[in-house]
């Protein structure tokens, strides 16, 4: 017999390749045994997961906002697109990157280690002093310093900095927010359909998914209200599917460049992409993936109920 792990891909092979031909019934037959296969070999916590989100939303009062306005190290620079896995982020990414004053550098883990290497977050954070901020930020900057050096703004494109939201303007002045929405339950089957690379503990079992994207949104709902608005836009897939230039316009707009038609081909800009996401940012924009998730909603009990949609 194939080792586990072998087992583990095909099952997400198959099933990913009947949800592209809406079998939906040997789809899921396929992917839940990936899935639980995944998520039986590691340790995950979802309602831990989901009490330190609300400590995150706790720590960043509007009184700590206003306390450390400025006190990072100014740039602007630095560009997050941020958001759930599978949400647009990697086509917003592409979007931008394809204007020739733009670096796209994809997944960068250079925040997560400044901010790691500043304590512990984010208990740690309303005892750090103007002066850590600084440190942290310059940190940061530091890590990308060498990556594009003449591109006037740098895309950082790892979906799980929406965490540092409340951190960002504080670390980096000048720095802007790109949050990615998409419907919530084609993202989240978008998810479950996909063995990630990079550590999504939360993405193998739909209950659980439910349950992380619930915490997910109610702290980016608390981050809208205390983030300044010159440095946080929200962009959501569906608008872009449907309007690609109008958002693309506010977009540019918002990270303060000049229009640039290249924008509008992205699929044609050359340059890598490391993401799942690399097959669909080499095609125009395509419409089939709105709404997907109704056709299979028979099994998808556990994760509607989760977000409370049965």
């Amino acid at each position: 017999a194939p080792p586990l792990n072998e087992k583990m891909m095909l099952h997400f092979s198959l099933g990913k390749a009947y949800l592209d031909t809406h079998d939906s019934d040997r789809a899921f037959f396929h992917l839940n045994q990936g899935n639980a296969f995944k998520r039986a070999s590691f340790h995950y916590d979802a309602a831990q997961t989901s009490a330190w989100m609300k400590n995150i939303a706790a720590v960043f009062t509007p009184a700590l906002m206003a306390q450390f306005s400025g006190a990072g190290a100014a740039s602007d620079r630095p560009v997050f697109v941020i958001g759930m896995p599978r949400s647009g982020t990697t086509l917003i990414e592409q979007i931008l990157a394809s204007h020739p004053a733009v670096y796209g550098a994809g997944e960068l883990r250079a925040l997560d280690r400044a901010v790691s290497r500043g304590g512990r977050f984010p208990d740690d954070v309303a005892h750090w002093s103007k002066a850590d901020f600084a440190h942290i930020g310059a940190d940061y900057l530091e890590q990308v310093r060498h990556l594009a050096p003449d591109a006037l703004r740098v895309i950082d494109k790892l979906p799980g900095n929406f965490l540092y939201a409340g951190l960002i303007p504080l670390l980096l002045p000048g720095a802007r927010i790109i949050h990615c929405r998409r419907d919530p339950v084609d993202t989240c089957l978008s998810c479950y359909s996909k063995h990630f690379s990079g550590e999504q503990l939360f993405s193998y079992q739909l209950d659980e998914l439910g349950q992380f994207y619930l915490a997910y949104q109610t702290l980016m709902a608390h981050f809208i209200q205390i983030l300044p608005a010159e440095c946080f836009i929200e962009v959501d897939y569906e608008a872009v599917v449907d309007d690609l230039e109008g958002q693309a316009r506010r977009l540019i707009d918002f990270i303060d460049l000049p229009w640039d038609d290249a924008c509008l081909t992205f699929h044609e800009t050359r340059r890598i992409v490391r993401t799942a996401s690399v097959a669909q940012v080499r095609q125009p924009i395509y419409t089939s993936s709105k709404g997907r998730w109704h056709r299979h909603a028979a099994h998808l009990g556990p994760l509607l109920d989760a977000l409370g949609l049965e």
